[in-house]
């Protein structure tokens, strides 16, 4: 066997020993989501659904439909590979093969819940690990991704600086740049731009190609997967305080509409600018945890007008990025 044989075989056991541990990671970030949503909801269970994905891996489905707190909660982990298509390719932005085929894998956790009550809002969040491999399975490339943000559909304030007040607290235990740097990132990814860039939610982080060594964090790969770690358990201290304060709060007809319609609005960014519907459906996922995302129920209204200072022009109003954590003006 020649140096460079032995060295190739040595590096791609290291990329198949990093693959199991990155998969176990997730896997066990799966369940910690799920038993911490089930308490959360104070009732509902979960239904499991394992699939396999024709080129290569698969996941685990759970979704809880008609819970006491949540109308549904979705919670997926996948661990998927195969060759990676040219169009995909130049989304991811990673660097692939020099030449020949570029092969991926990509594992990761995603979550999304719509409340019933409209004074409660949706949440998602997601982490995930790609790698990209030439056609002898040599790496050429590996990065973190995901982030977390809210969608309200009532102008409580109080409750976005709640979730940004735990997301700057959890990221400056790891890098003071981190929270301006990815939330700046969320601010500016989640907007329908067809809707004169209107933006969904009251944002959150968004990250993607954080690599281990990057300069502007310093960070190796347990750090980076660690600060991924923290982002996946943030809920706790982000979004579980705002439920328990506007669970038991009752609410209008009116404002179920509004809920509603700000579904519409939610299904129509995942749908036509979300990279993570674009990838799964590019390299065939299964259909259902790509959608798992959308509502149960959402509306769609023909050029709705709000009075001016009415609750729903008062939530749009609250979506323009600003500074959560230290402006507290307006509340």
């Amino acid at each position: 066997m020649t140096a460079v044989h032995t060295e190739e075989t040595h590096a791609t056991a290291t990329v198949a020993n990093r693959r199991s541990e990155v998969t176990r990671w997730i896997a066990g970030l799966h369940d910690e989501l799920t038993s911490f949503f089930g308490r959360l909801d104070r009732g509902g269970t979960f239904i499991e659904d394992r699939w396999e994905r024709p080129g290569g891996g698969g996941g685990v489905a759970r979704v809880m439909t008609d819970g006491v707190t949540f109308e549904k909660a979705g919670i997926n982990r996948s661990a998927v590979m195969g060759e990676l298509p040219d169009a995909a390719a130049r989304r991811l932005g990673g660097r692939g093969a020099a030449s020949g085929t570029t092969h991926f894998f990509a594992t990761g956790v995603s979550l999304v819940v719509h409340p019933r009550s409209p004074k409660v809002p949706t949440v998602h969040l997601n982490v995930r690990y790609f790698e990209l491999t030439d056609e002898h399975g040599q790496l050429t490339d590996c990065w973190f991704g995901g982030g977390t943000d809210l969608t309200p559909f009532y102008p409580h304030l109080d409750d976005a600086r709640t979730f940004h007040g735990a997301l700057h607290a959890m990221c400056n235990r790891h890098h003071d740049a981190l929270y301006p740097d990815l939330k700046k990132w969320c601010d500016e990814y989640f907007v329908n731009t067809h809707r004169e860039n209107e933006a969904r939610g009251v944002g959150g982080l968004f990250f993607d190609h954080l690599r281990a060594g990057d300069s502007e964090y310093g960070l190796d790969f347990e750090a980076a997967q660690a600060f991924v770690t923290d982002v996946a358990r943030v809920l706790r201290q982000a979004y579980e305080p705002i439920v328990d304060r506007r669970r038991d709060e009752g609410f209008s007809d009116a404002e179920r509409e509004f809920q509603l319609v700000r579904r519409g609005r939610y299904v129509e960014f995942n749908l036509v600018h979300d990279r993570g519907t674009t990838f799964g459906l590019q390299t065939n996922a299964r259909v259902e945890s790509v959608l798992m995302s959308l509502p149960p129920l959402a509306m769609w209204q023909y050029a709705p007008r709000y009075a001016p200072n009415s609750f729903e022009a008062r939530l749009v109003q609250m979506l323009e990025p600003r500074d959560w954590v230290t402006d507290v003006a307006g509340a």
